[in-house]
């Protein structure tokens, strides 16, 4: 197929695909999925081999939540049932990192739910920080902690923050729809302000709530410009008690050509696959593997995830390999720059919120228009569950 030559070529040179490109990717039939996911495929592995990076998530504060965001169960006034609890302590943050890192993780991902820290909740934090790095030599942090306050991810930097996590989730003219007690511009913002402070910007979205095909691209190539180091793309999950809980439309096959799409778009970057990979791409999810390089561990924020002896054994069988902690993630044009670099000839180079602090990882309509592809998917309340062990908890963490 011409396009996917073109789209391979592109990717090999990390030059930015046209939008009716872009939108093509997400049109093809099933028929054609396997020659989309090869195409991807050998751009991930030019500038990641067969390499996957796993990343933990500890969630320090969970649910009381003031903002409305329509896909998250931590949302104003929820009545998700979620677990509920105040700031984890040092020790008991780090101990819950270690059950992720034992398991191969090489990145800790701290995340506390609510509209952005207080000076107090950076100070927090950059205890949890130390905790954990006094006992993990090269573990890499990446703080989660909402919008932020200017001074803020400077602090969290000299703490030993090595990333920060805000998402744009969805396309600046739809954002309204999604969230109201914050802006998409607030967003941009915080990612902004993380990339300004030396900080490995991770910014990603969330795909299933309702968004049109031009949607997904229109938010993929803000993130281009915007130039994180990782693009984390989520699933919506349907949490009961949510506004978006009768939202199933996404099936495995659109999945995949939405992770096709943010491979061509932002090539030489980590795409990492994350919330709502196991209740959308189910047994698809070691073909997602040949589209990114990089996933979460075990359980979610709030919800439950694949074992992680599961999620080990999956990358094995699939022919790719752990990362390990000695190897560096970015190619070496973008880690060059060190934490945070995002050297001009890097994804967002040719154009001019959060987990925010938490819906990433939590994920209206028919997503996308083109034929079988976007029909209606089966809602699979069976994989949604609550998460009700590690953080938070005195249960062992899945890890």
């Amino acid at each position: 197929m011409d396009l996917l030559n073109t789209l391979v070529d592109k990717g090999l040179r990390r030059e930015l695909p046209t939008r009716e490109e872009a939108l093509a990717v997400l049109a093809t039939s099933d028929d054609e999925l396997l020659d989309v996911v090869a195409a991807a495929g050998k751009v991930r592995r030019h500038w990641f081999g067969r390499r996957v990076k796993l990343n933990y998530l500890v969630n320090l504060k969970s649910g009381l939540c003031p903002e409305d965001c329509s896909y998250c169960s931590q949302r104003l006034g929820s009545s998700t049932g979620i677990l509920k609890y105040t700031w984890l302590k040092p020790d008991e943050a780090s101990k819950a990192a270690a059950a992720g890192l034992a398991g191969g993780a090489k990145r800790v991902c701290l995340v506390a739910s609510g509209r952005g820290p207080t000076d107090r909740d950076v100070d927090r934090v950059a205890g949890t920080i130390k905790a954990i790095k006094d006992q993990n030599e090269g573990v890499e942090v990446c703080a989660c902690l909402g919008l932020l306050s200017d001074g803020q991810a400077e602090r969290l930097r000299e703490a030993g923050a090595d990333a920060y996590n805000h998402n744009l989730n969805t396309s600046e003219s739809t954002y309204g729809d999604i969230t109201t007690t914050h802006t998409y511009a607030d967003r941009v913002d915080t990612v902004t302000k993380a990339h300004a402070a030396g900080l490995s910007a991770c910014s990603g979205l969330i795909a299933g709530m309702g968004e049109s095909d031009e949607d997904l691209v229109d938010v993929v190539y803000s993130l281009r410009e915007l130039d994180p180091d990782s693009v984390p793309v989520n699933f919506l999950i349907p949490v009961e008690g949510t506004p978006l809980a009768k939202e199933w439309n996404l099936t495995p096959q659109r999945c995949l050509r939405i992770l096709a799409m943010v491979r061509f778009v932002c090539p030489d970057v980590e795409v990492r696959i994350a919330g709502g990979r196991e209740v959308h791409l189910r047994t698809m999810q070691p073909l997602a593997l040949n589209l990114a390089n990089s996933i979460f561990l075990g359980d979610y924020l709030t919800t439950e995830g694949q074992a992680g002896k599961a999620d080990l054994e999956m990358i094995a069988d699939a022919g790719f390999e752990v990362e390990g902690a000695g190897e560096v993630t970015l190619p070496e044009h973008r880690a060059a720059g060190g934490c945070g670099s995002h050297a001009s000839a890097g994804c967002g180079s040719h154009e001019g919120a959060g987990c925010g602090p938490h819906e990433s990882h939590e994920s209206a309509g028919v997503c996308g228009t083109a034929g079988p592809a976007a029909a209606a998917n089966e809602a699979r309340t069976d994989l949604v569950a609550v998460r009700r062990r590690g953080a938070g908890t005195d249960l062992a963490p899945n890890a």
